[in-house]
């Protein structure tokens, strides 16, 4: 069949056609019904043809003629106003799109673990700082601890809008990206809030992706935090130089100061900072401190120009504040080291620190160490250490130097730990090496004072006294309740004086004063070791360092360490009460309080026997130093062995005790303690009492 279309149809034309208009043969012809209804249906247009029907006008009138019809030429290929308005609405429309997709997408990450890393700072008891740890120079600050002078010269330097901005800047980012595209300077460009997502949140590389990510991070960081909370993190997070960050850290290491003393013309030269510290910190060179000054000056002026400054004040700041030539954060690696070591130690234990913990940082140490005590006890022993060096060069070479000064409350006021923790790792103050010898003698007179004694198994406690008369005389048999103490080779233990010497019938005051080995040794038997022991741990002695339940034990065989000998006599000067030694006074982290477990005194023995051991160490002072007045408040005494593998001076001066040991150890072939062989001097001119006595004079 064939269809014929009607000589008015157009062939450029788009039309529906109807079945009206078409003249198909035999339409007129009678047919039957299913015939019919095929037609119908094959005839009949789709829906879909029904809808491009009816838009079929309305695209005629408006269908986009690209390239124009209407133009001839190069104008044909010219976009209409029209054209160019749609094209920039339908881009725009999917440029929001995209960015509320990829707002919606990007997650804050987890700050990195640099962001989170700062150092522990310890302070001397003075306050001054100390020593630090850790492997970056930080220390997180509240925003109310940095003066408003010094905020603002930082928001004006980097960004003043900051308060009224959403966290980015459109033309920054525009400028910045032209600069990572092309060849210029990448820096710049952000603001606080992207400096800050950059410090905490991503790398520094200077890419477009990087760039785009800032963006959002910082868009939503913006939505999520306080203007203050960013400008905290961002003043504790960047980089100062001199090897710094935060502005606590660059406050001292560029003013020695806190950050707190900082005015506004320090705050404006740290500022400067920012922008490169390799290219603005002034001590490196003429360069650098012209284009310091000239920023700094810009800086203040526009604090004027954003009313954060008034014209007056400014007017003031006319000098450049100039920084310190070096960094003067803390000196370590020698004696300081191990007073750090110390307090961390105690830290730890005291505050229920765990290592993980304490090396992520922000810890404020302030340590009860004395700096001029420190350098006095330092000094004295490098000199005694040199010295012996010098005299005896082949034993000095095995010669160990130990010392320690404790308060009677407690404090470690100063330590001799060796001559360098970098060579020597292990801290001399805190070994429990060598035995105390005759400087134990106090701890078992103390015992006998305040428990008493008795003679025979079911005898009474008699009371002794100072006065208390006993065998002086060397080779004296040591006795017990039953008879005789017999060693374990079945002899009969006699005491052994110093140099054999024999004293006779000779009070317990009197044998203390002169160092008599043999009354000590029947006292500790009649007043019993268990008591003895006891008094000594009480006293500040550790149980570790106590040494075995024998008459040897009266006679200093324990071998506690310069610190604990230190504690124990301060236990005297106290008045019998005991306070665990410790180093560290206030602990805080960035600022907060931290709970320390600080150790409270306790009663070792009665005011009354402290002071009779006080009386009688005050003699063996004067003993030894005939010349010193009789009013002089000090009491001290020697400490000897019988094998000479050590040799001690333990004394009091003004609520502060000290002890110094010196002895011998061949680390190259064993721990076993050599003879002294001269190198700690005489009895009548011992190397520890001349360190001891030069220590303790009052300062300067």
């Amino acid at each position: 069949m064939q269809l014929k279309v009607p000589a008015s149809f157009r062939a450029d034309e788009t039309m529906q056609l109807r079945v009206a208009d078409l003249e198909i043969p035999g339409a007129g012809q009678p047919s039957d019904g299913s015939s019919r209804l095929a037609r119908k249906k094959e005839l009949r247009p789709s829906p879909l043809r029904r809808l491009i029907g009816a838009a079929a006008p309305y695209v005629r009138r408006h269908r986009p003629r690209y390239p124009r019809p209407d133009r001839d030429g190069w104008r044909r290929w010219v976009p209409s106003w029209r054209q160019s308005a749609g094209a920039v609405l339908a881009g725009t429309g999917l440029s929001v799109v995209l960015l509320g997709v990829a707002y919606a997408a990007t997650d804050i990450p987890d700050l990195n673990s640099y962001a989170k890393q700062q150092d522990n700072v310890f302070f001397w008891a003075s306050g001054a700082p100390m020593a630090r740890t850790g492997w970056v120079q930080r220390q997180d600050m509240p925003l109310k601890d940095v003066p408003e002078d010094v905020r603002w010269a930082v928001i004006a330097a980097e960004n003043a809008s900051f308060y009224s901005d959403p966290g980015i800047s459109l033309k920054g980012i525009s400028r910045a990206l032209l600069r990572t595209v092309g060849s210029g300077d990448t820096q710049g460009g952000s603001t606080i809030t992207q400096q800050y997502v950059k410090n905490v949140y991503l790398n520094q590389d200077q890419t477009i992706s990087r760039k785009f990510t800032e963006a959002m991070i910082a868009l939503k960081l913006d939505n999520q935090m306080s203007k203050d909370d960013i400008l905290q993190g961002y003043l504790n997070t960047s980089w100062f130089g001199r090897g710094t960050y935060g502005i606590q850290r660059a406050a001292q290491a560029y003013y020695g100061k806190d950050v707190g003393e900082l005015n506004a013309s320090e705050g404006a030269m740290l500022a400067s900072l920012l922008k490169g510290a390799g290219l603005y910190d002034p001590t490196l060179g003429a360069a650098n401190h012209a284009r310091a000054v000239e920023r700094w000056k810009w800086i203040l002026d526009r604090m004027v120009d954003i009313g954060k400054l008034s014209k007056q004040e400014r007017a003031t700041y006319t000098a450049f504040p100039e920084p310190l030539k070096r960094n003067p954060l803390y000196d370590t690696g020698q004696q300081t080291d191990y007073l750090v070591e110390l307090a961390t130690q105690y830290v730890k234990k005291s505050a229920n620190i765990s290592d993980k913990e304490f090396d992520l940082g922000g810890f404020q140490i302030y340590t009860t160490f004395d700096k001029g005590r420190e350098t006095r006890l330092t000094e004295e022993v490098t000199k005694a250490r040199k010295q012996a060096q010098k005299d005896d060069p082949k034993n000095a070479k095995a010669a160990h130097y130990g010392a320690a000064s404790v308060g009677a409350d407690g404090r470690i006021i100063a330590v001799y730990g060796g001559p360098d923790h970098r060579t020597q790792g292990y801290n001399e103050s805190n070994a429990t090496t060598v035995p105390a010898g005759s400087a134990f003698q106090p701890f078992v007179y103390a015992a006998g004072l305040e428990h008493g004694v008795r003679k025979t198994r079911e005898g009474p406690i008699e009371q002794v006294s100072p006065q208390s008369l006993y065998d002086g005389n060397d080779g004296a048999l040591i006795k017990t309740p039953e008879g005789p103490y017999w060693d374990r080779s079945g002899k009969p233990v006699a005491a052994k004086n110093d140099a054999g010497k024999s004293y006779g019938s000779i009070s317990l005051r009197r044998a203390l004063a002169l160092g008599v080995n043999g009354p000590f040794m029947q006292l500790g038997m009649d007043t019993g070791l268990d008591k003895v022991r006891r008094t000594a741990e009480s006293s500040g002695l550790l149980s570790s360092s106590i040494g075995a339940m024998v008459p040897a034990l009266t006679t200093g065989s324990s071998t506690p360490s310069a610190i604990r000998m230190a504690s124990g006599y301060s236990t005297f000067a106290a008045g019998g009460t005991h306070t665990e030694p410790y180093s560290v006074r206030k602990l805080t982290r960035n600022g907060s309080q931290v709970d320390l477990a600080v150790p409270e005194k306790r009663r070792a023995m009665s005011e009354e026997v402290a002071g009779q051991v006080t009386d009688a160490l005050g003699d063996a002072y004067r003993a030894a130093n005939p010349s010193a007045p009789a009013s002089a408040n000090v009491a001290g005494k020697h400490g000897t062995t019988d094998k000479d593998t050590a040799s001690w001076y333990v004394g009091t001066a003004d609520q502060v005790s000290t002890a110094v040991v010196v002895y011998r150890i061949d680390l190259t072939k064993s721990l076993e303690p050599l003879p002294l062989e001269g190198i700690a001097g005489t009895a009548g001119d011992s190397v520890p009492y001349g360190i001891w006595s030069r220590a303790m004079d009052p300062l300067d």
